[in-house]
């Protein structure tokens, strides 16, 4: 069975109503024209924070699972029905959290409802930047959730370069990897990028599908690759939307000629092995 999805490549604007106005229009673009069944949007596509501002200004941005960011995304979802996936700033409840917050990632169904809740586990503490010194590590993986297009896996941006996270993804039954992502720009990385989707794609024979974030420092080159690690969809610079097609039947065929799931020696791993079990959340 075919479906159509769509990745939407945003400039992330400071003001979160300036985002939630673009997500509706290429919501819209997504489900009039391309007529997506599910639709991706970048990692904090919430909004953008500007060099210099401190802990506790970026603190205030973030909200609840009920704030207004995300319930007004929930809203579009459900008004174009078409499932959401997405990334906020979530606010931390734990009296030690000293103003950071969470890097979260929603997926949320064709009436809204929310489906699938993660928390960005590896954070970007690499190329001389610290995020940790701003949010918080999520504790557990993500556990795949079942949809009408195939068991959804989902992790964050940096989480790319991680092979467990996705390998924990596909052994708790994945066969769509989403990525919501901010990747930066700067040397080898567009090369990095493009060869870290393409390899997770192969290893786990998954559907991957990255969204970015464009800016001047934010690279764009969203991407989808298909379970044989061809690149079938693709963006350059700029804001844009466009049209991934899946094919449940490839991703079988694909399975049954490149079984190197099945054929790994789990014995040999130690703690490698891909057990998920108590270590991953899907459910608020």
């Amino acid at each position: 069975m075919r479906h159509t999805f769509a990745i939407a490549q945003m400039t992330v604007a400071e003001q979160v109503t300036d985002n939630v106005k673009k997500m509706e229009a290429m919501m819209r673009e997504a489900r009039e024209r391309f007529r997506a069944e599910l639709i991706l949007f970048p990692e904090t596509c919430m909004a953008e924070f500007s060099r210099g501002m401190t802990r506790e200004m970026r603190a205030e941005t973030a909200e609840a699972l009920d704030g207004p960011f995300v319930s007004a995304v929930r809203e579009l979802a459900a008004r174009f029905s078409i499932w959401t996936v997405f990334g906020f700033y979530e606010r931390a409840e734990t009296a030690d959290s000293e103003n950071r917050s969470y890097n979260s990632a929603l997926i949320l169904d064709d009436k809204g409802e929310i489906r699938g809740h993660y928390r960005k586990t590896h954070l970007y503490d690499a190329f001389g930047y610290r995020e940790s010194d701003d949010y918080l590590r999520g504790e557990q993986l993500f556990c795949p959730i079942d949809s009408p297009f195939g068991k959804l896996g989902l992790f964050v941006c940096y989480e790319l370069r991680f092979p467990e996270v996705a390998r924990a993804a596909r052994a708790g039954g994945a066969e769509i990897l989403l990525m919501p992502s901010a990747w930066v720009k700067g040397d080898l990385k567009s090369e990095h990028f493009r060869t870290l989707l393409k390899a997770r794609a192969v290893e786990n024979t998954c559907y991957l599908l990255a969204a970015n974030q464009y800016s001047k420092i934010r690279m764009g080159e969203s991407a989808a690759v298909d379970p044989m690690g061809v690149v079938t969809a693709s963006a350059g610079e700029g804001e844009t939307v466009f049209p991934v097609y899946l094919d449940s039947e490839r991703l079988l065929k694909v399975r049954e000629k490149l079984p190197s799931f099945e054929d790994r020696r789990e014995e040999l791993y130690g703690n490698l092995q891909g057990n998920t079990t108590n270590r991953c959340q899907s459910e608020i």
